[in-house]
Parts: C-alpha cells; structure tokens; sequence
C-alpha cells in the first residue's frame, strides 16, 4: 500500500527526514509518534504528494509519488492537522461544495454526505459550521476528507484539542473505517489512543525512524513486564503490605514462582496474581530520552 525506501528531505540546511524505510500494508491502522519537530507531519505530506522528497522514493498504491501524484490523490483523504472550515456554510454547504471539486454525482453526493453526517454524529446538519463546536469541526473535516470514498486516508493530528469523549468517538470510528477497508496513517500525541488502535507503530527521533512494529513486539523488545502476587499469611512477612494483604512484585519471573510455591507450601490464601506491561507511554519516554 506504502513504501518509502530511503526517503530523506531536507530543508535547507536542516534535516527534517534522514534515510526513512516504512512498508504499511492495505487494510491497517499505522500510527506515527514523536516529539515536535521529529518529521511526523513532514512524512504525512511526502506520502500525500504535498511535499517532494529530497532523495529516496515513494510508493502509493503500488504506483510512484512523484510520477503519478494526480492518480494517486484520487485515491487519499488527507485529513491536516490544522484544517479551518468556510464558517459561513452549513455542514451540508461545505461538503456539497467539496464534493463539487472532487466531481461526484449530485446524487451520490447527497447520499455520501448524509450517511457520513450520520455516522459521525453530526444531527445539527443546516447549522453553520461557525457555530460548531471545535470537535463537531473536526468531524466534518474527518467527513471532507471521505467525501470521494478513498481507499487510503492521512490523518495528522485527528483529535488534538478535542474533549476525551469526542476523541474517543474519533479513535473508534477510525477502527470503523478499518473494518469497511480502509488503510489508515495517523499521526497523534495521545500514547493511549495510539496504543489502542494501531496495528503497528512508527517511533521518530530527529528525523529518525527509531523502532516501527506492532505494539506486542515493541513491548517485547524494549518493555518491561512486571509480576505482581497478593496473598493473605498468617506470620509477619517483610513484604509490602495493602488493605491486610502482603503484595509482591518483581520482573523476575523465578521470583514470583518461589513466592508461588511459598505460598502453596504455607496454605497462605493466593489473592490475586497479574502481570502487568509497559505502556507505549513509558517506551516512548525511554526512547527520547535516551
């Protein structure tokens, strides 16, 4: 679906990408992360045909960016990070009149907008978007953006700002898309929403692509897994204590088994047993501080 080989772009003097290999296959939700300035929404652009690259090559939909951009755009929804609406339209107005630019069929327009007003939650369609709400804008940016049914869509920043349960609204709908077949680059801020609904994740560090895997993998590789037994015992212990309870915890996984078999041994009561994993949150600190 996309394939960049040792894409660079500079500006300037200043490196913005350096030397960037990423492959995201139809049908999944890839996530970018980084620190500002990482190139996040530089690669965004690149991989839309806003942006030209300095050296290396991109492919979109198995054709070159650079070569058959018009094509390829036909087939994308670029969604920027910041994406100001005509304030003086109504929700219907505005994509009416991108629907117009995008050539579809009256007919089909209409029915496009109305099943995409509808899934997004947007009832206040003759409104104008002036008086919207900054997540109700974001909504109709998200519709603007699907308006002409691409295959690929490019989001940069989709929830920034917005209220936790209209970015909830967000992130779930993206795996909604997924399910329909869509494939999905996005580039977000919120660890949590990315952790939740990516397949795969992209770490950038000045210009740098750090780590790109599933989040299983990266977990593996570059987390921590923590082991966690609550217990009740009958003899003073020199273990944490809460709400009655003794708790151990350790990474080592031969540590909890003989707290396991002490356990048995005693006839203590096994309360609770968890193992507990690093969170792309704690990776990612790790990752730019390092």
């Amino acid at each position: 679906m996309i394939q960049l080989t040792h894409v660079s772009k500079l500006y300037r003097d200043f490196v913005a990408i350096n030397d960037l290999n990423l492959h995201v296959h139809a049908g999944e939700i890839v996530g970018i992360i980084g620190h500002n300035g990482a190139g996040k929404s530089t690669t965004l652009k690149m991989i839309a045909g806003l942006v030209a690259p300095t050296a290396g090559s991109i492919r979109v939909l198995g054709r070159d960016i650079e070569k058959e951009s018009v094509a390829i755009k036909r087939d994308i929804g670029f969604l920027p990070e910041e994406s100001p609406l005509y304030e003086n339209m109504t929700a219907r107005q505005y994509l009416l009149f991108f629907s117009e630019l995008y050539r579809l069929p009256r007919r089909v327009a209409h029915t496009q907008i109305e099943a995409l007003l509808d899934s997004l939650k947007l009832p206040e369609k003759d409104k104008l978007t002036g008086e919207f709400s900054k997540g109700m804008k974001r909504k109709v940016a998200i519709a603007r953006a699907l308006l002409h049914d691409p295959r690929l869509l490019i989001l940069d920043e989709p929830n920034a700002g917005l209220d936790p349960l209209t970015s909830f609204f967000i992130i779930n709908y993206l795996r909604t898309l997924k399910r329909a077949g869509k494939t999905i680059l996005l580039s977000a801020h919120n660890l949590f929403h990315v952790e939740y609904v990516c397949d795969r994740v992209a770490i950038l560090k000045n210009g740098r692509l750090l780590v790109f895997d599933t989040m299983e993998a990266i977990r593996r590789g570059l987390g921590q897994r923590e082991y966690q037994v609550i217990f009740k015992a009958d003899e003073s212990l020199d273990f944490e204590r809460r709400d009655g309870n003794y708790v151990f915890r350790t990474n080592d996984v031969g540590g909890i088994a003989r707290v396991l078999e002490r356990i048995s041994e005693r006839n203590w009561a096994l309360v609770d047993l968890s193992v507990q994993e690093s969170a792309l949150e704690e990776i990612y600190v790790k990752l730019m501080t390092n």
